[in-house]
This record gives C-alpha cells, structure tokens and sequence, in this order.
C-alpha cells in the first residue's frame, strides 16, 4: 500500500487559491476513482474534484470555508501500490497532515452553553454541598426598603426585577449581583409556565456563496460614495400592456414581467445619459463609458444572490430580453449559471417582487455606478383631470456612485426612466 497526494489543481485562469464549500467524503471512508472529493468556489462559480484513483481517505487537508491555494494537498489517500513521487520523496520521519474531520452536515452547528453552576457551601459534615437558588417570592416584610449597592439596583433595574422580591444573603439582609443572579435564574423557570428557558446557541459558519456576497457588498460600500434617489411612478398603462402581450401570446412566448420593459427602457435612457452605463475604476480614477449595454439581474438563489448577466441588451427585443432572463434565472437557481455568465455587466436591475417592500436602499454592483430596484406595485386613488381615479403605482428606488455621479444628472436619469415607462409606446419608438 502506499499513499496519494490530491492536490488543488488549477480551476480556472488567472485563480491563484479557491475556497473549499462542501466535502464529499471523511477520513476513513474508501471512494472510487471519479468519485466526488470537494466542492471549491472561486468568482461565485462552485468546482467539484473528482478523485484520481481509487482509495481510502486517510486526511482531509482544510476544513469548509478555508481558503486553499493551488497545487495545495486536498485530500491523502491510502491506494494500492507505491502511491506518488511527493509522498515516496519525504522523509520517513516526517509528520502526517493534521487530520480534519469534516463537519457531519453543511447546515448550522448547535452549541449548548450550560446554565452557571451553583457556588458550594460546607455542608456540617465538613464535606460541599450546593447552595440553592434564592426563593422566589416576598423575602421580607411589607414596606420594608431592600439593602444593595447602586450596581446591584442598577442591573435589576435594566433586567425588570422589584429588588422587594430578592432575598439578600449579606449583613442585614444585603443585597448581592450573586442574589439577584439567583433570582433570575429561579424566575426564568416559573412553576407553572410549562416553558423552559433556552441556553443554546447557534453558530453559522459563513462559508462559500454568502461569504463572498459578504464581502463584495462590504467593499462596495466601503469604496463608493453610496446616494440613493426614489421616484414613484404611474405604471398602469405599461401593465396592462404586459397583460394584454401575456394574453396574446400564452403558448410560444415567455411570459412577460415589468422587467424586460424597463430593460428596454434603460437601454433608451443611458443613451442619453451614458455616465450610468459606465464602470469606474477608483484606483486609476478612470470612467469607462461603455456602448454595449450589459444587464446585471440580481437573482436570488437557494445559495445567495447571483447577479447573471444579459448582454448586449441593446440588441434584443423585449421577448428576447425576458427569454434569457427567464433562463439565466433558472440556472442560477439551478446552480448551472457559468463564470462568464456572472461577470462584464455595466448596470444592474434588482427586484424584490411582490416583496419590493415602499423604498429600498440598492448597494451597487461595484464598480458600476448605478443600480436600479423596482419596489412592489400598489393599486391607490389618484388626483387626475379633476377626479380620483385608480392607478397602479410603484417606485424606483436606485443608488448612484455620487463620486461621478451628481445628484442633479441622477434624478434627471430616473425621471428619463419614469416617462418612458409611463408612456410604455415610446420605448419602442425609434429615435
């Protein structure tokens, strides 16, 4: 027998490390040649390993969520034969990898903290015995003021507790934070209540997809100079058109959300206003206007938010727009969307549906420099031509990079937005 080294192999160009997400096998187990090792992510696309030859695991080399480089040893098989040269070649003496046990479950972990234990007392035969909680209950006469320090009033106070209730265990019935621990620990189990209070803890791991949404949104917020502006706008006319397309066309078209039409609205406006369709590069102090319109549609997925990206929307058609982000969407979800898919947009649209809430406060999709949410509609009576009518409204809540982008050139931006989408015919009007 002898033994292999696994190693991180080079999972995309130009990657230097990858994270490790998932484990598919634990020290002890025999696998396959072919038989899945790990799963590893890099730029939000997940790599799964497959084994080399078949074996028994002898070590693991990283727990989830650590970062590897490679070439790095991820997994140490025991195989039939001399193994390969890494191994042949060190020295006998050397140590083994430390071996990593690989967590049972992907899902939270569980800490139970157990409740304080009770200080002791002599017991008369010399021995330790355990103190009891403090009653619960009216420990001294009625009107008679408790004794305690302005700490001890102070903690009772912040936890809700009539110091009258607390016997204390000091001179003259004194008071002590041991007391009222006491007495909360005795009040958390009231006799009665049939409810226990709970000591456990839960733990999460933040590992893979979340952790590098995490971290993109927190360098985005560090490096840009966050504004957010929210117009409200009448979107009657540009749903019942959607309704009447939907009708039309049930069985040999994708459905139509809002979304195609305000693809195709940006399209017009950044036309105008071809700052917002730009990329900025803080480091050089460079803005990349571009031509090609580059979608990004933030999509959440069972594993955190994917933003897949439709390109050349310039190009498109309103039912082609809404077939690739039907299919892009699903293979997010899916978790078939690829590297090249989640990368190059120039704009992006973010969309809560039927849970878009009033306003949101969008995080750019660092480095572009305008962000566009759509918030839920909301049927309300409106002032027009004299008389309240029906009318379903919505907002647009969208975030700026206020470093290149004024607020005066938002606003007129998100109104370009506005009018088109309230008089949905001139998007598709030629200019």
């Amino acid at each position: 027998m002898g033994l292999r080294i696994v190693k991180l192999p080079d999972v995309g160009e130009g990657v230097a490390e990858a994270e490790l997400v998932e484990w598919h096998v634990e020290v002890g187990q025999s696998v396959l040649e072919d038989q899945l090792l790990a799963s590893v992510m890099t730029d939000k696309a997940t790599v799964e390993i497959p084994s080399p030859v078949a074996g028994t695991v002898v070590a693991l080399g990283g727990e989830v969520g650590s970062m590897l480089a490679v070439g790095a040893e991820l997994v140490r098989l025991e195989v039939a034969g001399a193994g390969n040269e890494e191994v042949a070649a060190a020295p006998r003496e050397a140590a083994a990898p430390t071996k990593v046990e690989p967590p049972a479950t992907q899902g939270p972990t569980r800490r139970v903290v157990p409740p304080p234990a009770p200080a002791e007392q002599p017991s008369p035969s010399g021995g330790r015995a355990p103190t009891s909680h403090a009653p619960v209950g009216p420990p001294r006469p009625p009107g008679e003021k408790p004794i305690a320090s302005p700490a001890v009033r102070r903690h009772a106070r912040e936890a809700g507790v009539d110091l009258r209730q607390v016997r204390g265990s000091g001179p003259a019935g004194r008071i002590g934070h041991d007391d009222l621990d006491a007495f909360l620990r005795g009040a958390a189990q009231p006799v009665g209540a049939g409810r226990a209070a709970r000591t456990d803890v839960e733990t999460v791991k933040i590992v893979g997809l979340r952790r590098r949404i995490a971290q993109a949104m927190a360098d985005s917020k560090r490096r840009a100079a966050h504004f957010s502006y929210v117009e409200e706008l009448d979107v009657t006319a540009v749903e019942e058109l959607r309704a009447a397309l939907n009708a039309e066309h049930q069985a040999d078209r994708p459905r139509l959300t809002l979304i195609p039409f305000l693809m195709q609205a940006l399209v017009r406006a950044v036309a105008d206003f071809p700052e917002m369709n730009a990329l900025y590069d803080d480091e050089a102090e460079t803005l990349e206007r571009h031509g090609a319109v580059h979608i990004g549609i933030a999509t959440q997925t069972p594993n955190g938010l994917m933003v897949p990206v439709v390109r050349h929307c310039e190009t498109r058609g309103l039912w082609d727009c809404a077939a690739e982000v039907a299919r892009l969407a699903e293979a997010a979800r899916a978790g078939r969307v690829t590297r090249g898919e989640l990368t190059g947009s120039t704009i992006t649209i973010t969309s809560l549906g039927a849970l878009g809430g009033i306003v949101s406060t969008p995080v750019l999709n660092r480095p572009e420099v305008a962000i566009v949410g759509v918030n839920k509609q909301a049927v309300r009576p409106v002032w027009q031509d004299g008389k309240f009518v029906p009318r379903t409204m919505m907002n647009l809540s969208s975030s700026f990079d206020h470093r290149v982008i004024d607020g005066y050139v938002a606003a007129r931006f998100v109104q370009r937005l506005k009018s088109l989408l309230e008089l949905p015919a001139t998007i598709f009007m030629e200019a």
